[in-house]
């Protein structure tokens, strides 16, 4: 499960003293707790390994954005930090598909349904964010809809 990976790497981190790993793996897990006291009924507080998923896609998600912003304004020093920390996170999650992977299982959903036009992306994107999510960045699917509906 991840979570003990992410105690076993910490400990591993702290005897290595990898700074970045260290620093990233303690976010990761300070953000699962936070979901985990979040999702709490009843005194039970355990997180599942898809959440917890979830959870790191999240904290991806946020490093992507943040690295974007940094790039517009310039700041190279902030966008290192977060690329090192978004490589950290990335070994944990799994494999993400490529592009041409996301526009075939598009297409194949696009087929599926029966989607003719644009008027059709929210019954496309429900099911394939459906069917991929983890596997692929939201936005790449969605990219990947417009394009094929638009033709």
């Amino acid at each position: 499960m991840i979570v003990e990976k992410l105690q076993n790497d910490l400990k591993e981190a702290m005897k290595s003293k990898d700074a970045v790993r260290l620093r990233t793996i303690r976010s990761l897990r300070a953000a699962i707790m936070a979901k985990e006291i979040e999702m709490r009924s009843g005194g039970d507080a355990s997180i599942s390994n898809e959440d917890a998923l979830s959870v790191l896609h999240k904290q991806a998600k946020q490093r992507r954005d943040s690295i974007e912003q940094f790039v517009a304004a310039g700041r190279d020093d902030l966008r290192k930090t977060e690329e090192e920390e978004l490589a950290v996170i990335e070994a944990y999650l799994p494999k993400q598909l490529s592009e041409e992977e996301v526009r075939t299982a598009v297409k194949d959903i696009i087929e599926a349904t029966g989607a003719s036009g644009m008027q059709d992306m929210g019954k496309v994107m429900g099911q394939a964010m459906g069917r991929l999510k983890g596997l692929a960045d939201g936005n790449l699917v969605q990219k990947a809809a417009r394009e094929l509906l638009a033709s």
